[in-house]
């Protein structure tokens, strides 16, 4: 058996079932988003390592380079970065394989984007990428361990709470992770 760390959080699961009717937040100069054509896993790895270190994000970490490949590649799921200043500045995945659903399965900042007034834009931009694709409902699910302004954002773009779930995780001590006192199970 594998040493790990539990971690204890819960899970606030959220949908939106129409698109947001009020028009979306210009970008602030120089920033873009771009989908990428055919991501590879290091690169996604450091986008992943990056955003979600900070708050626990262990799975796609801990998944083998040919397993991740292989999720980050399915056509069902589409990975986009946002740049500012020509830099990787935060990426969102989109996970259309629970069709007609789609789930935005991960979305975040880098460190030096935060606070830089680009959350609301980017997140607008990752609901209005979904809508384009017309699912029947756009779900999300945020944590007690994601940053403490996730959870109001999505919530202001239009995402409705339908349920919240304890969790225990099981978090490999290998990541070499820094799990913050508060989520030590």
């Amino acid at each position: 058996m594998e040493p790990v760390v539990r971690v204890a959080v819960t899970v606030t699961f959220l949908r939106m079932t129409a698109p947001p009717p009020e028009p979306a937040r210009p970008f602030p100069p120089g920033a873009s988003v771009v989908r990428l054509a055919a991501p590879t896993a290091p690169f996604y790895r450091y986008l992943y390592d990056t955003v979600g270190g900070p708050y626990v994000w262990w799975l796609r970490r801990a998944a083998p380079l040919a397993e991740l490949t292989a999720i980050i590649r399915h056509p069902d799921i589409s990975i986009h970065v946002l740049y500012q200043g020509g830099e990787p500045a935060g990426f969102f995945e989109l996970d259309a394989r629970p069709a007609p659903d789609i789930n935005l399965g991960y979305f975040g900042l880098l460190p030096h984007a935060i606070g830089r007034g680009l959350g609301h834009a980017f997140l607008r931009a990752a609901v209005d990428e979904a809508w384009r694709s017309r699912p029947r409902l756009l779900t999300v699910n945020t944590c007690t361990a994601d940053h403490p302004r996730a959870l109001p954002l999505y919530r202001r773009v239009g995402f409705l709470p339908f349920r919240q779930v304890p969790e225990l995780w099981d978090v490999p001590l290998r990541l070499g992770m820094s799990i913050p006192p508060g989520l030590r199970a």
